[in-house]
C-alpha cells in the first residue's frame, strides 16, 4: 500500500468513524445499498504524527464522505491518543464539518439493556491521556459537546430501524470514558454510578476534543453490548459476540440514513460557535 501526500486528501464536509458495532463487516460494501458507492478504497496519508489509518472515500446521495475502521486503533500504533491525532489531522486536512461516529457500550444505567441504542448528550472523561490535540489558537468550551443537529438524526434513523423490535432508543445519556481495553472494576462502576454516569466505553474521548478543535460538529450512536462489571449480572461473551456479528448492519444503515438527511451548513448548531480563541497569545 502506498502511503499519500496530505495534498492527496479529498475535500469532503463528511465524516463516518467505524467502531466495534460495525468492524464485523466491510462498511459500507456489505450494506448492499443501491444509494452507496465506494470511490476509494485503502488510502493512508502521511501525518505529523505518523501515517493514518486506511481511509475509504464514499457516495452517499449527493453526498461524499471520509471513513475508516475502529477510531484509527490498530495494531502498530502504540496509543489510543496518538491514532486519533493523525484520524482527525486527516479530517481536518479534507475540511471535515459533521462526524458520525458509532462504538459499544457498557450500561451502567439498571434501564439500559443489551441492544438498546443510545445518542448521548454529555460525557465525562475519565481516561488518563494527555496532551491529545492538533495545536491551534484556540479555547475549547466544551458545552453542547455533541452536535443536537446530527443527534436528532441519529434518534430520528435509529428508531427508524429498532422500534419495531421493541428496542428502546435514548436521545439523552451521559457517556463515561475510560482508556481500557480492559473492563473496569466492579468498584470503578459503582463509583461512574456516583457520577451520574449512564454508559461506559472508551472512545469518545479525545474525540470531542479534537473534533471541535477542527470546526467539527461530532455525534455519535452507541449500542449496549454488555452490562458493566456489577450491573444486573455478570457480562456474557456470547451475548458479546452475537451482538459483534449481528447488529453491523442495522448500525451501519443508520449512519448512512443520519449521514443523509443532514447538510454541511453549521448555522444550525451551536458548535462552531463554541471554539473561541485563546486568550494565551504571547503580545508581538
Amino acid at each position: 500500500m502506498t502511503v499519500l501526500q496530505a495534498s492527496a486528501i479529498p475535500a469532503v464536509d463528511f465524516a463516518i468513524i467505524g467502531g466495534s458495532s460495525t468492524f464485523s463487516i466491510n462498511f459500507p460494501e456489505d450494506l448492499e445499498r443501491n444509494d452507496v458507492e465506494v470511490i476509494s478504497t485503502d488510502m493512508e496519508f502521511e501525518t505529523p504524527y505518523g501515517t493514518s489509518p486506511a481511509f475509504k472515500l464514499v457516495q452517499a446521495g449527493g453526498k461524499q464522505f471520509l471513513t475508516c475502521k475502529m477510531h484509527g486503533w490498530r495494531p502498530n500504533v502504540v496509543k489510543r491518543g496518538v491514532a486519533s491525532q493523525q484520524l482527525f489531522w486527516v479530517l481536518q486536512q479534507a475540511g471535515v464539518k459533521k462526524i458520525f461516529v458509532e462504538g459499544g457500550v457498557g450500561s451502567i444505567n439498571h434501564l439500559l439493556e443489551l441492544r438498546d441504542l443510545v445518542i448521548p448528550n454529555d460525557y465525562i472523561d475519565n481516561s488518563m491521556r494527555t496532551d491529545v490535540e492538533l495545536g491551534g489558537p484556540y479555547l475549547l468550551v466544551m458545552r453542547e459537546a455533541i452536535c443536537p443537529t446530527q443527534a436528532d438524526a441519529l434518534y430520528k434513523n435509529s428508531k427508524k430501524h429498532v422500534a419495531h423490535q421493541g428496542r428502546h432508543v435514548f436521545k439523552r445519556g451521559i457517556y463515561v470514558n475510560t482508556d481500557g481495553r480492559h473492563f473496569e472494576s466492579p468498584a470503578e462502576v459503582q463509583m461512574f454510578r456516583t457520577w451520574h454516569a449512564d454508559m461506559v466505553g472508551q472512545s469518545i474521548a479525545p474525540e470531542v476534543y479534537l473534533a471541535r478543535q477542527i470546526g467539527a460538529c461530532y455525534a455519535g450512536v452507541y449500542m449496549v453490548v454488555n452490562y458493566a462489571e456489577g450491573i444486573i449480572k455478570d457480562w456474557d461473551h456470547k451475548d458479546l459476540s452475537d451482538i459483534f456479528y449481528q447488529e453491523s448492519k442495522t448500525i451501519g444503515n443508520i449512519l448512512i440514513d443520519s449521514l443523509l438527511d443532514i447538510d454541511a451548513d453549521q448555522s444550525k448548531c451551536n458548535c462552531l460557535t463554541h471554539r473561541r480563541a485563546t486568550l494565551l497569545q504571547e503580545k508581538k
